[in-house]
């Protein structure tokens, strides 16, 4: 099994930054990819971003420029960096573990509010 710990959200102005962290524990090995995603009230849930094992990097088309998706292995943590953020960005972001297996695991969510 896999647990999955999400922090970082908050309460932002237009423009502003914030960082959110997905810490994975357990079975950390079995995992192939971590992604972001997000849900606003109202909307479906929509992918962001992920990044796998090897590194590498997808972003979703509303995202690119704006958001950057790493991993520390050391701390088995992964982030997203949210820059020039908008209104519409507010939703509850939720990172979720993709498995070698195909199994997926899901952390609780952290909540992001873009406001003035």
């Amino acid at each position: 099994q896999v647990q999955l710990v999400e922090s970082g959200g908050g309460l932002v102005q237009p423009g502003g930054s914030l960082r959110l962290s997905c810490a994975a524990s357990g079975s950390i090995f079995s995992i192939y990819a971590i992604h972001w995603d997000r849900q606003a009230p109202g909307k479906q849930r929509e992918l962001v971003a992920g990044i796998t094992t090897f590194g590498t990097p997808n972003y979703a088309d509303f995202v690119k420029g704006r958001f950057t998706i790493s991993r520390d292995n050391a701390k088995n943590t992964v982030y997203l960096q949210m820059d020039s953020l908008k209104p519409e960005d507010t939703a509850v972001y939720y990172c979720y573990a993709r498995l070698y297996s195909g199994h997926y695991y899901w952390g609780q969510g952290t909540q992001v509010t873009v406001s003035s």
